[in-house]
């Protein structure tokens, strides 16, 4: 059994940008949602921390949950501007091959939603990780 198409979207407006659904669910007071970085698939059973990056000077990104924040259209949610994470200021290296949107600023958290990144991001002294406007969550 699947989701129609119309309650895809009107799931991730729900989600992503607070719109109530009519007699089935109300919009929240989260004001914003945390996307993450991580280094492997955090799972359907982890969290927020899962695989989760630790660059030096990493944070979570908050993202206002309206319609400025993310641009939901036919079952698909894309952030409205690029979500642009802090730079890498130490010589580690590494790869990131998932992003994930959450509850939490830090710690465990909630996670909501949780994808790999075509292409990964790869990650030195002076990279700034970036997800543009072309990333996208998809219902189906």
């Amino acid at each position: 059994m699947s989701k129609s198409n119309t309650f895809e979207t009107d799931l991730l407006e729900l989600v992503f940008n607070a719109t109530a659904i009519s007699s089935l669910a109300s919009g929240s007071t989260t004001t914003s949602l945390w996307v993450s970085l991580h280094e492997g698939d955090p799972g359907e059973a982890g969290d927020q921390t899962t695989n989760e990056t630790a660059y030096t000077a990493y944070t979570r990104i908050a993202v206002d949950r309206v319609s400025t924040g993310w641009v939901v259209a036919s079952g698909s949610v894309s952030p409205n501007a690029a979500i642009t994470f802090p730079q890498a200021t130490a010589t580690t290296t590494g790869t990131i091959d998932y992003a994930s949107v959450g509850m939490s600023s830090s710690g465990a958290g909630y996670l909501i939603y949780s994808g790999a990144l075509s292409p990964t991001i790869n990650y030195g002294q002076n990279v700034t990780p970036q997800l543009s406007t072309d990333s996208a969550i998809t219902e189906d």
